[in-house]
């Protein structure tokens, strides 16, 4: 059948070397401001197609770094490939245009170029150029063609139409017929420049002399080498059937949706026949060079002459149909004739767009500034018109937006700064919708991670931290715990925990507390003392593992809370030598009489120093009573005869705690007839709350101090009775004069002269000479007191009487006698406070009242 070449590796080869000498080398075409490209078909794999590197302007170093590649739709053939060493586009498979593109026309290959770090897209088209590697064939190796004898002269008879898939010159270009006597051919061209055949009778034909008629048809395409196939055609010469049908006219068009549903008529011919009988029954059928596509989407009914649709109609793949139908009466030697129907499809939005993701850069950062490229998006749609016109948009409330880049091709950019704490990874909604009626859309979600930059610092859950915790707590154990929170993720919301420098009392805060840099649970190092520190405040931070760190600060408040674990203290009074404190109260003291008050400090706070009074023990309960909240100690009722002149009493001091502390003083009272002006064991020493609270020291100062003056008061009593009870011995033999009489019982000087005199005697500083002070009988009768101080006793915080004897032979001045009713009251230097136990000074106010009003009342109320 074929006369032109071989279709061996080596004649391909052959003719793609004389396709390029005649065309020249592939090149590049600018055209719209992309690449274009010719390149042959059938070409071996690796062939040079082109320099991509060079004529895009990249650095061909650079293109394995920057992802160069061509981006292609998923299951697409990959005929060419870019070589990222060299830049160079070669052939990756044989390309057979004919598969490649079925429509005739130019063959285009659309190439998308991706190139990252920066992201840039190129389009480049590759032509596919035919070259003639198929030779015509006909449908059928022999053909069979009836003509009636009776046939005119240039009668004209449709050949069978021979098919080759090349394009353009290399697609049939002529026909020749075997020369002989009858015929002869006429060459054709349709309205799409295909080429068919016609026999042409060219002299009448006799059945009689010569029934069958063979020649040899042969097809010639324009191809370079030429290539041919041949047909027998057959010719059998009929006997007259002289009338032929006849189509109301040669030719047809009809426009049909692409939708239309199988079954549906397409067009009624209709031929006449002029014969009678079977010569005038026609018949309709496809002519014999309908192609196969045609005969697989069409039907022709032969009796009724309709066209129907048997196949599904796809307008993107052709938009036009061509159908040659033929009509032939049942008589011999019919003849057939042919008229044509062109099928012309509507378009149909039948397409939904596509949309494909070329290339995703994700996940993209929180700083990433805007306008920063996070995809390329393609989208297609095979319909045509504003059926294949499509626009692409994002949902509503994103932070992106798509920008036009080519045509069909988009990028989606940010729009403003994001914000990883607020939307961690953004869902985007991409539709792609085409302008066609009713419209149609595609949706595409793309997720768009955001990653995380250390952009927050942490925060505290509490603005302060305020801790409560007992005095004498356990060291080593927790005391509270602090917390912060950072919004960033992974190492930029690790965070570890640290405490300020500083100090505390001037000891470092690290000696005090430590805290777990993990956790924020915080530890006491050291046990607090209430009485010590009672709160201070420390500085703790937390600080992110990002780059850089971020910290914030927070200040705890550690406020000790108060423990019973002081016991009350008794200040007042206090005992002499270790002995029990003792107290003169007179017989004649009425129901009510104060007889001293118990005084005693906590260092304890609040409930811990609340102190109360009471009578543990007693000689007569029915006698005596302390006051509750005071310690005022006085009587319940008069003395009678036959109380007990000696009370002996056991005063409890409880503190408010719980467990409850407590102390305990023992008292002796003597009941006396008439007082004597001494001084007692009680003392006048209240503190104010705000002195009672004092630190331990200044206790222990104060107790010092009372057991110290007690012992001398206590040597100073009995001294005096040693020395009275000495000098009435001496008197019993003699008479006494007043004058000269230290104790006499007629001249006792009133009680309101001494009460009343106000003489001080001070002795000079620096004095060493002891200081002898006689008492006048001021006091009960019988007793009489006679003081000899040294210069310690200027040190001295009692009083004492001024002498009421005359002056002795020695004194020199008589005028610096004294006179008898007077009476001395001796007062000592005043003493520098002790700076090491000073109270504070809240506390100062209270303590100087204190001082005046003891020293003010005291000679008063235990003298008097």
């Amino acid at each position: 059948m074929g006369a032109g070449a071989g279709s061996g590796r080596g004649q391909l080869f052959l003719r793609s070397f004389l396709f390029l000498l005649l065309a020249g080398p592939p090149g590049r075409h600018p055209a719209r401001g992309q690449l274009r490209y010719a390149v042959p078909e059938e070409l071996e794999h690796g062939a040079f197609v082109a320099n991509l590197g060079e004529d895009l302007g990249l650095d061909v170093s650079t293109l394995s770094a920057r992802r160069f590649r061509i981006v292609s739709r998923a299951g697409a053939r990959q005929h060419l490939e870019v070589n990222l060493e060299n830049g160079i586009l070669f052939v990756n498979e044989r390309i057979d245009r004919e598969e490649v593109c079925e429509a005739g026309g130019t063959c285009l290959l659309h190439l998308q170029l991706l190139v990252e770090s920066p992201l840039e897209l190129y389009r480049v088209e590759v032509e596919v150029l035919d070259i003639n590697d198929h030779a015509p064939t006909f449908p059928w190796q022999e053909y069979v063609l009836e003509v009636a004898e009776s046939a005119v002269l240039g009668a004209r008879f449709p050949l069978e139409s021979a098919q080759d898939p090349d394009v353009g010159t290399n697609s049939v270009h002529t026909y020749r017929l075997s020369p002989n006597g009858f015929f002869s051919l006429e060459v054709q061209t349709r309205s799409d420049a295909s080429k068919f055949a016609e026999l042409v009778l060219e002299r009448a034909l006799d059945r009689e002399q010569q029934r069958v008629h063979r020649v040899l048809l042969t097809a010639l395409d324009g191809g370079v080498p030429e290539r041919s196939g041949t047909a027998h055609i057959l010719v059998t010469v009929l006997d007259a059937n002289d009338n032929v049908p006849a189509f109301d006219q040669p030719s047809y068009g009809v426009s049909l949706p692409e939708d239309a549903p199988a079954g549906t008529l397409v067009i009624q011919l209709n031929a006449t026949d002029l014969d009678e009988g079977p010569n005038g029954e026609i018949e309709y059928s496809f002519s014999g060079h309908a192609p196969p596509r045609v005969r697989e989407l069409f039907h022709v009914e032969p009796r009724s002459g309709q066209v129907l649709l048997k196949g599904r109609l796809d307008y993107e793949r052709a938009s036009l149909h061509e159908l040659y139908v033929q009509a032939k009466d049942r008589g011999p030697s019919a003849v057939a004739v042919h008229c044509r129907v062109l099928v012309h499809l509507l378009d149909v939005n039948d397409n939904a767009p596509e949309v494909t993701l070329t290339s995703v850069s994700t996940p993209v950062l929180e700083d990433a500034p805007p306008g920063t490229v996070i995809a390329v998006i393609s989208v297609l749609d095979r319909d045509s018109g504003d059926n294949g016109r499509v626009s692409c948009e994002v949902g509503p409330n994103v932070p992106f937006e798509l920008r036009s880049s080519f045509r069909n091709y988009y990028t989606l950019v940010t729009t403003q700064a994001l914000d990883r704490e607020v939307v961690p990874e953004y869902n985007v909604s991409i539709t792609a919708r085409d302008m066609g009626s009713p419209a149609l859309l595609t949706r595409s979600t793309l997720t768009i991670p955001v990653s995380d930059v250390n952009d927050n610092a942490p925060r505290f859950l509490q603005p302060s931290y305020s801790v409560y915790v007992m005095e004498n707590n356990a060291p080593g154990a927790s005391i509270c715990s602090v917390s912060a929170l950072d919004p960033d993720c992974q190492q930029n919301a690790y965070l570890s925990y640290s405490i300020a420098d500083g100090h505390i009392h001037g000891m470092p805060v690290g000696t005090y507390v430590s805290i777990n840099s993990d956790s924020g649970h915080m530890y006491a190092l050291r046990s607090l003392d209430y009485e010590q520190i009672r709160s201070f405040q420390i500085q703790v931070q937390a600080q992110d593992a990002g780059f850089p760190p971020l910290s914030a600060n927070v200040t705890v408040h550690i406020f000790v809370l108060d423990q019973n674990d002081n016991a009350p203290v008794i200040v007042s009074p206090m005992p002499r030598n270790g002995s029990v404190a003792t107290e003169l109260v007179p017989r004649s003291a009425r129901p009510g009489y104060l007889v001293g008050t118990v005084s005693a400090v906590d260092a304890d706070a609040g409930l811990n120093s609340r102190l109360s009074y009471q009578l543990l023990q007693a000689t007569d309960f029915t006698l005596f009573s302390v006051a509750p909240d005071t310690g005022e100690l006085r009587t319940l009722r008069s003395f009678l005869e036959q109380d007990a002149s000696r009370q002996q009493l056991v005063v409890q001091v409880r503190d408010g705690g719980q467990p409850a502390l407590s102390a305990t003083v023992s008292l002796l009272l003597s009941v006396v007839e008439t007082m004597p002006q001494t001084l007692s064991d009680f003392s006048e020493f209240s503190l104010p709350p705000e002195v009672s609270s004092s630190s331990a020291l200044t206790l222990y100062l104060l107790v010092s101090l009372g057991s110290i003056s007690f012992t001398f008061l206590l040597a100073i009593l009995i001294l005096t009775a040693i020395r009275c009870r000495g000098e009435r011995r001496s008197r019993q033999g003699k008479s006494c004069s007043p004058p000269r009489c230290r104790c006499c019982p007629g001249s006792r000087p009133s009680s309101e002269g001494l009460k009343t005199s106000n003489l001080t005697a001070q002795p000079p500083a620096g004095t060493t000479a002891a200081t002898c002070l006689d008492v006048p009988a001021g006091g009960p009768p019988g007793y009489c007191y006679k003081v000899c101080l040294g210069p310690e006793s200027a040190q001295s915080d009692f009083m004492f009487l001024k002498p009421c004897s005359p002056p002795r032979n020695n004194e020199k001045d008589p005028g610096k006698r004294s006179r008898p009713e007077q009476h001395l009251q001796v007062s000592k230097e005043a003493k520098q406070p002790n700076t090491d136990w000073l109270p504070p000074s809240t506390q100062r106010p209270a303590l100087k009242r204190y001082q005046t009003q003891h020293w003010g009342k005291r000679g008063s109320r235990w003298m008097g």
